[in-house]
């Protein structure tokens, strides 16, 4: 499933596991589009995230069924004329650039979550960001999102308290 919009900058969220910070309204203010890696914890979530701009979601592994009737295990999508590919990532086997390369080639970007550990490499094509996870803090890992900007193709994370 292939979804096009207009787009500039994209707000990256992932792993909410039902909490969604209020600096998230901050930070995302002013985005074309956010996109949700999974592990989102409640439809609440996606409906306060199209508060600020409309949503593409995917389901992780510890979302419920309400979760996956909504949110498809990956989706494409194509943003301000480039092609991002969404998974959570515990189907794709080991999370690393060259395996997400490898196993979703015809995309510019690759969107993924579930390790929590925020990550970008823009080594090579396709860019692959993990914005790390943004819901409860786990594994003393700072609450993290990140802004990819579609016109240079860089990503700015953003830390949360």
């Amino acid at each position: 499933m292939t979804l096009t919009s207009e787009a500039r900058l994209v707000g990256l969220i992932s792993d909410t596991h039902g909490k969604l910070r209020p600096q998230v309204f901050s930070i995302f203010d002013g985005v074309d589009a956010i996109v949700h890696a999974g592990d989102i914890g409640d439809t609440d979530i996606l409906d306060a995230l199209r508060t600020i701009a409309p949503v593409h979601a995917v389901h992780g592994n510890t979302d419920d069924f309400d979760i996956r009737a909504v949110a498809p295990e990956s989706v494409a999508v194509e943003l301000g004329g480039r092609r991002i590919m969404v998974v959570h990532g515990h189907m794709v086997g080991a999370l690393n650039p060259r395996n997400l390369r490898a196993k979703f080639p015809a995309c510019d970007v690759i969107v993924y979550g579930h390790t929590h550990v925020p990550f970008i490499d823009d080594t090579a094509v396709p860019l692959v960001v993990n914005p790390g996870a943004a819901g409860p803090a786990r594994f003393n890992l700072k609450p993290s999102v990140a802004i990819l900007d579609l016109t240079t193709m860089k990503v700015t994370p953003h830390p949360m308290d």
